[in-house]
């Protein structure tokens, strides 16, 4: 039974029996994998801290011929938004970046592949985080990972003629600059809503599903 190292980023977890975790996770060579974290929930559990959404991590683990599951051995934290942002307790706008981390780790949860590689999708994943270490506005920022997101799937059309001049002009400079400079791009609020709207649609058309990070995202707004 092999071991296995490499980066990743944490996409997903949920509970399995009394201690342990399913960890969804994106490697940047292998795809997407699934595994078994034991003893993640204890307290003193050495993956404490390492498996929050979006969270880039160094992992070792064990894979066996015709297994869905892999068994994780370590998580060892890279980067970490919490760590980046500050915690739920902190500022109003690190719950929002929080929100939008959530949401960013969702995404590529739905469009990466079992055990299909694609390097881009990692970089764009790891790339939030560099735009929230810069301080990008999340909002922006959303559009932007978006945008590169549905580009990357080749589900973007290519006739923008229902689009304004304004968004249209964010989405040509989206492809000029990298994430952490997403406050330098012409972002008008109109703009950016319509934008919004118009991704909106384009995921739930091709998920055909609504994000649960949505609805937290709306909560939000609501409160803010």
């Amino acid at each position: 039974m092999p071991l296995y190292t490499a980066d990743a980023l944490i996409l997903r977890t949920y509970k399995l029996g009394e201690a342990d975790r399913i960890v969804v996770f994106l490697t940047r060579d292998r795809g997407k994998k699934r595994g078994v974290a034991k003893g993640a929930r204890r307290p003193r559990s050495r993956f404490v801290g390492a498996l929050e959404p979006l969270t880039e991590v160094r992992v070792a683990y064990f894979e066996k011929e015709r297994r869905e599951l892999v068994g994780l051995n370590y998580a060892e934290t890279l980067r970490s938004p919490l760590a980046i942002v500050g915690g739920p307790e902190g500022p109003p706008e690190a719950a929002d970046a929080l929100g939008y981390v959530g949401y960013f780790a969702e995404l590529l949860d739905e469009w990466a592949q079992e055990a299909d590689a694609d390097e881009r999708l990692y970089r764009l994943g790891a790339s939030m985080l560099d735009a929230l270490a810069a301080g990008a506005p999340v909002e922006p920022l959303a559009r932007y990972f978006e945008y590169w997101l549905l580009r990357l799937q080749g589900v973007y059309p290519e006739s923008r003629g229902t689009l304004s001049t304004a968004a249209l002009a964010f989405l040509a400079a989206s492809r000029t600059v990298g994430p952490d400079r997403v406050a330098e791009l012409p972002a008008e609020r109109r703009a950016l809503t319509e934008l919004e709207n118009v991704h909106r649609g384009l995921i739930a058309m091709h998920l055909e599903k609504t994000l649960k990070s949505e609805r937290v995202l709306r909560d939000l707004r609501r409160h803010s």
